[in-house]
């Protein structure tokens, strides 16, 4: 597992790691104390990619078109 915290990692990084300890868990080979563990951190990764894919949704649909259909710019999106 990484050392970085959390709430510093990438999208790519969180769900790599996401799916080590899904790895580990299904395995069946995880003493019970680590299983919670794992458990735990799972449900924070699983957080953080929400929250990165909720931030990159967000910006796409701040992307406003012209007459044309062609991107134009970004309009600002409340809350950012």
């Amino acid at each position: 597992m990484s050392d970085t915290p959390i709430s510093e990692m990438s999208f790519e990084a969180a769900m790599r790691e996401l799916e080590q300890v899904v790895g580990q868990l299904e395995s069946g080979n995880v003493e019970l104390e680590k299983s919670i563990a794992l458990y735990e951190r799972g449900a924070e990764l699983k957080k953080r990619c929400e929250d990165k894919l909720k931030e990159a949704e967000e910006k796409v649909a701040a992307i406003t078109l012209d007459g044309d259909g062609n991107p134009k710019g970004l309009t600002p999106v409340e809350g950012m």
